[in-house]
């Protein structure tokens, strides 16, 4: 089991507070300490790891110019593999120890829907879920905060793509054989029907697998003009891969939680064509101010970092959870911490705004969509 401490770079030599009444838990003196739970192994190791480093790139940021209220910020990792199981083994050691301020940064929506409702019990943050699920949107989920958009809206942008902009009707489906996949089904089923039409074929294949192969065989029957995919990089990777060897060349589009850099690393040099809506804008164009940021603060913590849509959301998770327990105040409780962020109902974090309110945990609604190039870089569409 993966277990990543790390106090930023400025913080990893100052020692923890010890003897300071701490005014919240996981807040001492000197640090407030947060938890990320993600799969840092396995098939879905780089949304985690991605997310991770984009955290760390804004805490390691904020850390440098004297902390929130003169606190660093530290985050520890726990590794759940993607799997619900682990999951709930990883939160409920986070409220055993009963030492961290919130929970940031998940990944994936079975592992979100084994964990949010233990979160929400016990009253602790959770805060940037790697996941569009609809779930996570309910508005009665005090403790809890979305930076993305949600997997109905990249997957309407999908369909209003296909067939409003390039009038084709026949269109297949691959998606993970769980929550995750039923959420982008029920998003595409949304799509298609209100605009009169019916998937011609659906394929499944089993979470942590590359097993698309019988998947592949039933949506080639069925002869479609594109297939949409919900899954992560390595099976949609094998998926496109296997079709283009079998001369089967539709369009493929997918979902921004397939980890885009790493899909393109998984296809090159087949990638070229395959269509990724994404959650945040254009990782390479610094024109806009809060991209600019994120590269030079990325740069700074890892100077051989690779920017990317994953790290990017990352280091908005990060961005959004400092100015939250900056307007929570000098003595941060988590109740006046979820109170901050409710009333960021226009928050500008250069050039991107979030906005949440009393019945809005979302914070963006703005889909991007993207194209991978024969070089395997990406162009905005």
């Amino acid at each position: 089991m993966k277990f990543i401490r790390t106090l930023g770079l400025l913080a990893a030599t100052l020692p923890i507070a010890s003897g300071a009444a701490a005014q919240e838990v996981g807040v001492s003196k000197d640090v407030v300490t947060f938890s990320q739970i993600a799969a840092l192994d396995g098939p879905a190791a780089q949304l985690g790891l991605g997310m991770r480093a984009g955290i760390l790139a804004a805490f390691d940021e904020i850390n440098k110019a004297g902390g929130v209220h003169g606190r660093q910020l530290v985050l520890e990792s726990r590794d759940d593999g993607y799997e619900p199981d682990r999951s709930i083994e990883q939160i409920n050691g986070v409220l055993e120890e009963n030492r961290f301020f919130a929970v940031i940064g998940t990944v994936g929506t079975p592992t979100n829907t084994a964990l949010q409702p233990i979160a929400t019990e016990a009253d602790i943050p959770l805060i940037g879920p790697f996941t569009g699920a609809g779930f996570l949107r309910n508005p009665d989920l005090n403790n809890l905060y979305n930076v993305r958009g949600s997997y109905d809206a990249e997957t309407e942008q999908w369909i209003k793509h296909l067939v409003d902009e390039r009038g084709l009707t026949q269109i297949a489906i691959l998606y993970q054989d769980d929550s995750f996949g039923l959420a982008g089904l029920s998003g595409v089923n949304k799509a298609m029907d209100k605009r009169g039409l019916t998937l011609i074929a659906e394929g499944t294949y089993t979470r942590n697998t590359t097993d698309v192969k019988d998947a592949l065989l039933a949506i080639r029957d069925a002869n479609p003009q594109a297939v949409v995919m919900v899954g992560a990089y390595k099976p949609i990777g094998e998926f496109i891969k296997l079709s283009r060897s079998l001369d089967f060349t539709p369009e493929f589009v997918t979902i921004s939680f397939v980890g885009s850099q790493a899909l393109a690393d998984e296809l090159w040099p087949e990638g070229a064509g395959v269509i990724i809506s994404q959650v945040v804008p254009f990782p390479w164009d610094p024109s806009l101010p809060i991209v600019a940021d994120y590269q030079a603060a990325l740069q700074a913590t890892d100077p051989r970092a690779g920017f990317g849509f994953v790290s990017l959301e990352g280091y908005l998770v990060g961005r959004l959870t400092i100015a939250a327990l900056e307007a929570a105040g000098p003595e941060p409780t988590r109740e006046s911490f979820l109170a901050a962020l409710e009333s960021m109902s226009s928050f500008d974090m250069g050039g991107l705004t979030l906005s949440f309110g009393p019945n809005d945990n979302q914070g963006l609604d703005t889909i991007f969509m993207t194209r991978l190039l024969p070089d395997g870089f990406f162009e905005p569409m």
